[in-house]
């Protein structure tokens, strides 16, 4: 079994509240846990409002798998969401038992 991490720093540039974020925030979760199955929710930076940071989980039998998954996840960002940055990114894939 393999676990594949992911944290991504997404800009803003449009938003102008707390409550324009959240909104973008929610629609960007649900979709990606509706399209790929996997774990996702905003881990820090709540209280900046065109700043968030995400956290994606994904459980695989296989290290690749996992891998492509969340390479999916980043360019579903990239192309569905062309009024926002993604800065910063990590990846990675750990063996677990």
């Amino acid at each position: 079994m393999n676990v594949g991490v992911l944290q991504v720093k997404l800009h803003f540039p449009e938003n102008r509240s707390l409550k324009d974020k959240r909104r973008v925030v929610k629609s960007i979760l649900a979709r990606l846990q509706n399209q790929f199955n996997i774990s996702v929710a905003e881990v820090d930076a709540h209280d900046l409002w065109q700043i968030a940071i995400l956290g994606i989980a994904c459980v695989s039998n296989h290290n690749q798998h996992a891998n492509e998954t969340l390479s999916r996840v980043i360019n579903f960002i990239i192309s569905n969401y062309p009024e926002l940055e993604v800065v910063d990114q990590e990846l990675e894939v750990f063996p677990v038992f």
